[in-house]
């Protein structure tokens, strides 16, 4: 441990160990490509971490990614193409240059002005030639989800967009009508996902993160259901065997229960969401 001091440069340090002549062979052999994976897994433990509010599990997966980070750092310094000062010198310049309301002379009144001085600055730093989509940096391996998100705050960064909340809100009810007169499976498909998109649009305007309700809404139903696993088996129960009356008694009741314990909440903050630095 002695050798590995607890720094950036001393995590940047051990994996050119365990990548180098005598390091380890599995990690020896992993490419950028091959790596993919594991970076999406650790990402995913992360939040799950965040969501926990524990320390402990947070300290470790914020560990992992950052290995991750320096195991990618390696590959691209092995293959000559940058290390990580040009990882460090390319967002520190970006993130400077595009906070002049802390770093130069802009003031900005709020949250949401400092969003909309991001976004311009951004759109300034583009080619005048450049005719590529503000959407084609949205990556499409993105979930779902949040893929609609982005894709919707990037459009809204050029003014296309609902005047206020009631727009949103009125879209959805009328992709709730559409998908209720589909009259096919492929209709049915296209009208739900309009719907899907609609709902992620609302949340934007209410100032919550959709992927954050509809994680928390996972969770509470993961810990009902559960809660009326555990009665049923308490009481000698077959769930399965329960008509729909006896199965709903048992849903509200784990309701109650489990509304009145304390939990984390997942935050969903009602501020301007701001996407990673691009």
């Amino acid at each position: 441990m002695d050798a590995f001091p607890p720094t950036f440069d001393g995590l940047q340090a051990l994996v050119a160990g365990l990548r180098g002549p005598d390091g380890c062979p599995w990690d020896r052999e992993q490419t950028a490509a091959s790596m993919r994976s594991y970076v999406l897994e650790e990402t995913y433990e992360l939040l799950e971490a965040i969501e926990g509010g524990d320390s402990g599990p947070l300290v470790e997966e914020l560990g992992d990614v950052m290995f991750h980070l320096a195991f990618h750092v390696q590959i691209a310094r092995e293959d000559g193409r940058f290390d990580e000062a040009d990882v460090f010198e390319s967002v520190i310049g970006k993130l400077v240059r595009r906070h002049p309301h802390v770093f130069g002379d802009r003031k900005v009144s709020g949250a949401r002005e400092a969003l909309d001085s991001w976004q311009d600055l951004k759109r300034a730093e583009r080619p005048e030639d450049d005719d590529r989509s503000i959407l084609d940096g949205v990556p499409r391996s993105l979930p779902a989800l949040a893929q609609a998100q982005v894709i919707q705050q990037r459009a809204a960064g050029v003014g296309f967009d609902w005047d206020d909340s009631g727009g949103a809100l009125d879209k959805v009810a009328e992709e709730v009508a559409e998908v209720a007169h589909a009259v096919c499976e492929e209709e049915r498909e296209r009208e739900l996902g309009d719907l899907l998109f609609s709902i992620v649009n609302a949340a934007r305007w209410m100032g919550i993160d959709a992927e954050a309700a509809l994680r928390g809404a996972d969770a509470r139903f993961r810990e009902r259901f559960a809660g009326m696993e555990r009665m049923s088996r308490e009481r000698g129960l077959d769930l399965k065997s329960l008509d729909i009356d006896g199965k709903e008694a048992l849903w509200q009741e784990a309701k109650r229960l489990t509304d009145a314990s304390p939990r984390v909440s997942t935050e969903t903050q009602s501020r301007p969401r701001r996407p990673p630095p691009q």
